[in-house]
């Protein structure tokens, strides 16, 4: 997992996140908290306990920053901006806006952008900035040693009260014939200096990408397989169709976006197709194979087989937990493919021990990551009952249109034996929506059956990630949706169709009685 290409922003990320010149301090007696990975999970939670006043321990076996600022949400949104802005610009006929010389795309600037604006973002997850904060930062493997008492660096070791697991995922491979699993990068004995096991590395090969290599392309794929419709598989598919690529999606389930909103899913697809992505659902991957053109991959939908060539192959097929060369069964943690086994507090099945973000938890994401690290602050230094069942987490899958969502889906909620009410508002009703042209989408919002508390929402839009943030407020502080009828919003922006929610609950609160009585008290004000 070597950054590409080396010019002067990769140049400048990785002196930040993994400085070659960078020399571990001396180990402390012992630390209060002692945090493996340097992802959101454990920079949160590194920053936040030191800036208590704990003495703190940081250990990074790679770069700093983990994958949301080198292989996730930072590189994918800055392309994602450009390729909207080519999509904007090839739309803009509708407008009454001529382009005479149409949408000319130069992918090695889109991707120097990228690495420019991500260079930049690095500072904030930086081993220098962190040791400014007073947080001892150590490269190098991390692994328990003395039955769980420590943790090894090289050859230091750490003793630690507290320590936090937040080792995060990578990408997972498909069981396809013709794949072969990644290797997993470490470092030497001593921690340093980086090395990689490439010889069976499909990551490292032309032609066969994860997030981890994706970003590292200078030279646009003229034919693009993503193997998985799920949010980074839908993202990188629109985004690299936009751009200039013919893009098929393969997907096992009969749509994309499998754990949203079906009504969701139907209208990312249906825009994917317009765009001129091929989207396969219910089609299987019989195997893959490479030659010097290309990478062929033989499909199966029902009793239909065929085979295409690809000059690229990106594999979004779900995320496997990073827990390799920690020796966990020294210090009894348990895990399984799904990761570290945490309670609702995020202990490990060693009570010396926690974890947070990837490696622990179904919500992958970000944001989520962030959170759990305040609950390991709380509980393992404080003695605090924090629980991650308490969390409330919003997600957002950044298509065109976004799909975003919180709480429960109608699915859940039945599975649960919680009856619901649905409100709709579909985006074509609502005048800002129909003024900007993006009338595909809406917002749905579940409430608790005769009862204005929402349990859940779904918002396809424009923005949906910024107005569901709108909705998770209210689930979070107990507001219903006679609060959002009673809330007044700028006219005219798409966020009223959350206030013509409210409006449509109020509406089912007139009751045949209710309008009698009503007609009744009115009539004695005449």
């Amino acid at each position: 997992m070597l950054l590409a290409p080396d010019d002067p922003s990769n140049r400048e990320l990785v002196a930040r996140v993994h400085p070659a010149d960078w020399v571990n301090p001396v180990p402390q007696q012992q630390y209060d908290l002692v945090v493996i990975g340097a992802g959101t999970a454990g920079l949160v939670t590194a920053a936040g306990a030191a800036g208590l006043g704990a003495k703190v321990a940081l250990i990074e076996r790679h770069w700093m920053g983990g994958d949301c600022l080198n292989f996730g949400c930072v590189p994918s949104k800055a392309i994602l901006r450009s390729s909207r802005v080519a999509a904007e610009i090839k739309a803009a006929g509708e407008f009454g806006i001529a382009v005479p010389d149409g949408v000319t795309t130069d992918f090695a600037q889109v991707m120097e952008r990228m690495r420019r604006l991500r260079a930049g973002i690095s500072v904030h997850d930086s081993a220098e900035r962190f040791r400014s904060l007073g947080v001892d930062v150590f490269l190098g493997q991390a692994r328990f040693v003395d039955g769980g008492q420590a943790i090894e660096v090289g050859d230091q070791q750490l003793r630690f009260k507290k320590a936090a697991i937040c080792t995060g995922a990578r990408a997972a491979f498909p069981d396809i014939p013709g794949f072969v699993k990644p290797t997993v990068a470490f470092f030497s004995e001593k921690g340093r200096p980086f090395s990689e096991k490439k010889a069976t590395d499909n990551s490292t090969v032309p032609g066969i990408l994860t997030n981890e290599t994706l970003f590292n392309l200078t030279e646009l794929p003229r034919r693009l397989a993503v193997i998985g419709g799920g949010p980074i598989g839908c993202e990188m598919a629109q985004c690299f169709a936009r751009l200039g690529s013919h893009v098929t999606i393969y997907e096992n389930s009969e749509r994309v976006l499998a754990k949203d909103d079906p009504d969701a899913s139907s209208i990312v697809m249906a825009a994917f197709r317009r765009e001129g992505i091929d989207v396969r659902t219910n089609t299987r991957i019989e195997f893959v194979q490479k030659d010097a053109s290309a990478t062929n991959i033989a499909s199966r939908h029902g009793a239909n087989e065929r085979s295409d060539a690809f000059d690229a192959v990106l594999v979004a097929t779900g995320r496997a937990p990073n827990v390799e060369g920690l020796e966990l069964e020294v210090a009894g943690i348990a895990y399984d493919i799904q990761g570290v086994t945490v309670d609702d507090r995020l202990r490990t099945t060693n009570p010396r021990v926690f974890a947070a973000g990837d490696i622990c938890s179904r919500y992958k994401f970000t944001h989520a990551a962030d959170f759990l690290a305040r609950i390991v602050i709380q509980n393992a230094l404080f003695w605090g009952r924090a629980k991650a069942s308490q969390l409330i987490i919003p997600w957002c899958t950044y298509t065109s249109p976004e799909v975003a969502h919180v709480g429960l889906l109608p699915s859940h909620a039945k599975a649960q034996g919680i009856a619901i009410d649905t409100f709709t508002q579909p985006l074509d009703t609502v005048d800002r929506a129909i003024l900007d042209g993006e009338t595909e989408g809406f917002v749905k919002v579940h409430v608790r059956q005769g009862t204005d508390q929402i349990v859940g929402a779904t918002i396809v839009a424009s923005h949906a990630g910024e107005m569901i943030s709108e909705v998770t407020l209210a689930m979070r502080n107990g507001i219903g949706l006679r609060g959002f009828a009673s809330t007044i919003h700028p006219y005219p922006t798409q966020a009223d169709a959350l206030r013509k929610i409210g409006d449509q609950y109020n509406k089912t609160r007139l009751t045949p009685w209710t309008k009698r009585a009503l007609k009744f008290l009115i009539s004695l004000g005449r």
